[in-house]
């Protein structure tokens, strides 16, 4: 028996030409897919950076955005310094007399004297801090006209330190000495900026501003109700003001709300407690 020959059309050859059209159309629509203009492919590397942009804009990594936050706990705690040290003062002078003339007069004062007080503590701090970042900044920058090279390897061996490679860091250093070499060694070294000086003048100013803002309140709430409910009032407005400025700090520094209003609260209603107390005992002993 002679052995069965396959022809070289195959072994279907009147579906051969049907199975390699379809097979060409689905080659072409997979073509087509794949490069469709109306629908560009995004190029490698676009999504991440994406993603990057958006990481970037939902958290502050600049200077500014730091300074501001600064600024208002700066602000929020000197308001909360006048609502207590002036809520103290009235009501414990309306503990021990119901005159409206004493508990103006000692709260006049109190407010006045810790915006003073503020204001004068905050330029003596912010002048100090001033004073020696600007020392360090000429330091620096005669360093840098005096011993360049020395510089330039301090620098690199403070990379060398976070991780980098002695190629790498000597690289980095050099770019950031091209680029701006007081910035880079003032942010490697001393981790500050030549920008990021506060005026002594405008922080103290702010401390006196936000303080008497906060005094403002204990002082309303204790002269404009009638006698009778004055105390009481003065006491739920300073502990509501207190709640409110406890959870903005604790918001502000990324903390609980809550847990801090808490404390800000209890120690408060202390301070009324005490002094009123105190007031009220002197008032009934006739010693005042």
């Amino acid at each position: 028996m002679r052995p069965r020959t396959v022809p070289e059309a195959g072994l279907f050859p009147s579906l051969q030409p049907g199975l390699l059209a379809l097979g060409c159309k689905w080659w072409f629509a997979e073509f087509m897919d794949s490069h469709n203009p109306s629908e560009p492919a995004e190029p490698t590397g676009v999504a991440g950076n994406r993603d990057l942009e958006r990481h970037l804009e939902s958290e502050p990594h600049d200077n500014d955005a730091a300074q501001r936050l600064n600024w208002l706990r700066a602000g929020v705690l000197g308001a909360n310094d006048g609502i207590v040290s002036v809520a103290a003062i009235v009501v414990g002078v309306a503990g021990a007399t119901s005159a409206t003339g004493p508990i103006l007069a000692a709260g006049a004062a109190g407010l006045v004297g810790g915006a003073v007080s503020m204001a004068l503590g905050e330029y003596v701090s912010v002048s100090s801090q001033s004073d020696s970042q600007k020392a360090l900044i000429e330091k620096e920058r005669r360093e840098l006209a005096e011993e360049p090279e020395e510089e330039l390897a301090e620098l690199t061996a403070i990379y060398r330190e976070k991780g980098l490679s002695p190629e790498t860091a000597r690289a980095v250093a050099v770019e950031l000495t091209n680029h701006d070499a007081l910035a880079a060694h003032l942010s490697a070294e001393l981790n500050i900026d030549e920008s990021d000086i506060v005026s002594p003048w405008h922080a103290a100013v702010a401390s006196a501003v936000a303080f008497t803002l906060g005094a403002a309140l204990p002082m309303l709430a204790i002269l404009l109700p009638p006698q009778g409910i004055r105390v009481p009032l003065t006491f739920g407005a300073v502990l509501v003001a207190l709640a409110l400025t406890g959870a903005v700090g604790a918001w502000i520094g990324g903390g609980s709300k809550s847990r801090a209003a808490v404390r800000v609260v209890v120690g408060g209603a202390l301070a009324l407690a005490a002094t009123f107390s105190i007031g009220n005992l002197l008032g009934a002993t006739g010693v005042v």
